[in-house]
């Protein structure tokens, strides 16, 4: 652990070990806005112009990974946290990233970082805490802005029959401008898969329930893999998804939902997600390619 400059910015936090390597950001954020396997490529996606500024008045997507909350609104979602980010050790050699208070929200964020000390594994703890004084109603919810020019995976739970199944088991979440006629999209039988095209002119994003709890990202030989709860009979936002994909021309964001919990002054909630950086992982263009080399991945990293 090491504070570094990165990219015009001069302080961030450096986490790493002989496998994995991230940064996140303190001048403004925090955003993880650095994830490799060690010697590796960036899987996270950096918007170069916002690169090493801060104190803007507008919410800055900058890249990399945030946590934000839903439903999604167009002011209070997009609070925009550019100031510094307080950092704090935590036992057994996590840190705490605490941003400045969101007082029209009256929200308090933080992240929890814990690397493993050998494995190519984080586990980040996101918690919002009602520092207001009114009850607020909310989800937490995980974005991680990857880069261009991968493959998106999300799995499916096993199939049944019919007449022996007659009752749903997932639901998929469609927004107003969802093409399933995409190109980008390839909808499977075990798999959902959505590549990013930076000639893409149309935004694209779904939503479903997802019992597997988990989405992976396929970019630079590597699989990025991040493994989250889901509750059946909890409540989730956006009719009813724990997890979400968007993606335009310049970015593709794997994002996870915890439960809408309701949160009285002084009350908190949590949401874990458990990330693995695997290098050696070919291009993922087909479900015959999921079942190859993501599958096993899965049962080899949890």
């Amino acid at each position: 652990m090491e504070i570094v400059k990165y990219r015009g910015w001069q302080r961030n936090i450096r986490l790493a070990n002989a496998k994995l390597e991230l940064v996140a950001t303190l001048d403004v954020g925090p955003r993880i806005i650095h994830l490799a396997v060690s010697g590796g490529k960036n899987v996270m996606k950096n918007y170069a112009d916002q690169l090493g500024k801060a104190g803007e008045s507008a919410w800055q997507i900058r890249g990399g990974h945030r946590l934000w909350f839903a439903p999604e609104d167009p002011v209070a979602t997009y609070f925009p946290d550019n100031g510094p980010v307080e950092v704090a050790a935590l036992p057994k050699g996590g840190i705490r990233l605490r941003p400045a208070v969101e007082k029209p929200n009256g929200l308090q964020k933080e992240i929890d970082l814990f690397l493993d000390a050998k494995a190519p594994h984080v586990r980040l703890v996101h918690r919002i805490r009602n520092v207001g004084r009114k009850t607020t109603a909310l989800a937490l919810w995980a974005l991680s802005v990857m880069t261009p020019g991968g493959t998106a995976i999300f799995g499916l739970p096993p199939r049944g029959s019919h007449p022996k199944d007659l009752l749903p088991n997932q639901s998929l979440v469609l927004w107003p401008y969802t093409d399933l006629a995409d190109p980008r999209v390839t909808l499977g039988t075990r798999a959902i898969l959505v590549a990013q095209n930076p000639r893409a002119r149309k935004p694209f994003k779904l939503g479903l329930s997802n019992p597997e709890g988990w989405a992976a990202y396929a970019v630079h030989g590597c699989l990025f893999l991040k493994r989250f709860a889901y509750e059946p009979q909890a409540c989730y936002p956006d009719m009813g998804c724990n997890t979400e994909l968007f993606t335009n021309a310049d970015m593709l964001e794997v994002e996870s939902l915890g439960p809408l919990v309701t949160l009285a002054p002084g009350r908190q909630a949590e949401h874990v997600e458990d990330w693995y950086l695997a290098p050696g992982v070919p291009a993922i263009r087909t479900e015959a390619d999921v079942d190859k080399h993501v599958r096993p991945l899965l049962k080899k990293l949890i």
